[in-house]
């Protein structure tokens, strides 16, 4: 319990084998498990060693965000986030109903280490480094596809602070659905390696198995106001962006899931990603050109200024500044700002 973690899931699934084997460890560890439900979330679903909040928990949470955020909507993890917080936690690691946790995910976590270190590569495909084979990461552009990374061994290691970690995810990779489209198969990455990511290169990361420490907890915010498909990657865009303003790095590390993966529609998978393959570059073009402030008294106003510009060029909606209002004054009462 030293570390008040929490993991975060949100899910319409019933107490199904991954959401039941989450619950157990987190009742082993000490952690805390929140289950974020949704309108088609089973109105009786109960499972021992989890917090399960239903749409009419949270509209009772107090939050101002519960009643805004669609419903049917990946966001709504959002609330799910705050109840956290709320409850204390110094730390969320967050998953989803597909992902079964490694022995390794249950590790305590450490925010600073000594690790190979990337910065001034713009796009940077860091499942390469993980894997011998052309994968990528769903929200990297295509060209940059066959783009060669830099040689592993001469990456400099250093001392990095990083309170936003992406573990991978074995099996069933969060890739792209051209990539699932053309290259089906299962998929074991290196368990020996990490990689952080700093001021001046990008790559995108997921929700689906990813840690925040509390100083970084306003940029756990999901937008709604956009592609499903592009809910984490454009977050993790933002994130990246004002972590280079605090001298944070965003650390890859070795998988600590395996995902079996809920069944999708890979064509529509296809349609809800084009925003991303055809944006995803001018998004960072753009957020890399933005004037931001250093300093975590500075970060819901650069969160601000993100979103804001996404809106301006059409991106997502401008609803999404009202959201982000009210998450910021949901961090406020949970106690996180």
């Amino acid at each position: 319990m030293t570390q008040n973690i929490a993991v975060v899931v949100t899910s319409i699934s019933g107490p199904n084998a991954v959401l039941s084997g989450i619950a157990k460890g987190c009742a082993d560890e000490g952690w805390r498990f929140y289950l974020a439900g949704d309108r088609k979330s089973p109105a009786d679903f109960a499972l021992e060693g989890c917090h399960f909040f239903g749409v009419d928990r949270q509209l009772a949470s107090g939050f101002a965000s519960a009643g805004a955020l669609p419903f049917n909507h990946y966001s709504r993890k959002n609330i799910g986030y705050l109840i956290a917080i709320r409850d204390g936690a110094h730390v969320i690691v967050e998953t989803d109903d597909d992902n079964i946790p490694l022995d390794p995910f249950w590790s305590a976590r450490e925010r600073r280490s000594v690790v190979a270190a990337a910065e001034g590569q713009e796009w940077l495909n860091v499942y390469r480094y993980f894997s011998e084979a052309v994968i990528w990461p769903r929200g990297l552009p295509l060209d940059e596809i066959h783009k060669p990374v830099p040689d592993f061994a001469g990456l400099p290691r250093r001392a990095q602070d990083c309170p936003v970690q992406q573990g991978l995810a074995d099996d069933n990779p969060d890739v792209d659905a051209v990539f699932r489209l053309v290259s089906p198969g299962v998929f074991t990455f290196r368990q020996d390696r990490r990689v952080a990511i700093g001021q001046g290169t990008w790559c995108p990361f997921n929700s689906q198995n990813t840690t925040f420490w509390r100083d970084a907890f306003p940029l756990l915010y999901l937008p709604s106001y956009c592609s499903f498909r592009m809910t984490d990657i454009w977050r993790s865009f933002v994130a990246e962006r004002i972590c280079w303003e605090n001298g944070w790095s965003v650390l890859f590390h070795e998988p600590t899931v395996r995902q079996e993966r809920n069944v999708h529609d890979l064509m529509r998978d296809f349609a809800d990603e084009i925003p991303g393959y055809l944006n995803n570059r001018r998004i960072c073009d753009l957020l890399a050109g933005l004037s931001m402030k250093p300093g975590l008294a500075s970060i819901p106003d650069n969160m601000r200024i993100a979103y804001a510009a996404l809106a301006d060029i059409g991106l997502v909606d401008a609803a999404e500044l009202r959201l982000l209002d009210l998450w910021f004054a949901d961090l406020k009462d949970a106690g996180a700002l």
